[in-house]
């Protein structure tokens, strides 16, 4: 609640430094600007039983917070990814292979050798050949060729084949 009331009902003046603090509605509720921070603690299912009233309120707060999180605050950015229709993935695509343990810059370098579109023909599923460019002292690669099969949503493109 602090953090919604604390926000300026309008937004004249918001860029100027000379002017005024915005008017919330903080302002009115507290007669204070700064915003209330939350009790510390972790407040679980059973608090709703507890004799401390707090504990149950913090509770039922806790529980409105992340719903509004999930249903409202989702809604106000509209996703790209899902809205517009973009190229489909095709043959000879160079990719990154995303790979949530280990960090951006390590990921590896694909390339689509095939697809597998789904039954709207939206590609769902790749299959990648995945080179390894370590060398051993003649110069040849170490390990042959992998062919791997990932969900598109774990690859993301580099370069698009002509």
């Amino acid at each position: 609640m602090a953090i919604v009331n604390s926000r300026p009902l309008t937004t004249d003046n918001l860029n100027d430094s000379s002017s005024s603090e915005p008017l919330t509605p903080n302002h009115i509720l507290t007669m204070k600007s700064t915003i209330i921070s939350p009790p510390p603690g972790r407040f679980v299912k059973e608090d709703i039983y507890s004799r401390k009233r707090w504990r149950w309120v913090q509770l039922l707060a806790n529980n409105f917070w992340s719903q509004w999180k999930k249903e409202y605050l989702l809604n106000l950015q509209h996703r790209q990814k899902w809205v517009k229709d973009r190229r489909k993935a095709k043959v000879d695509d160079i990719v990154l292979l995303k790979n949530e343990l280990t960090p951006r810059n390590q990921w590896k370098l694909a390339k689509i050798i095939e697809v597998y579109p789904g039954k709207d023909e939206r590609v769902r599923k790749l299959k990648l050949l995945i080179g390894d460019s370590t060398l051993d002292g003649m110069g040849r690669h170490i390990s042959k060729p992998l062919n791997l099969e990932r969900p598109i949503h774990k690859t993301v493109t580099l370069l698009e084949a002509d």
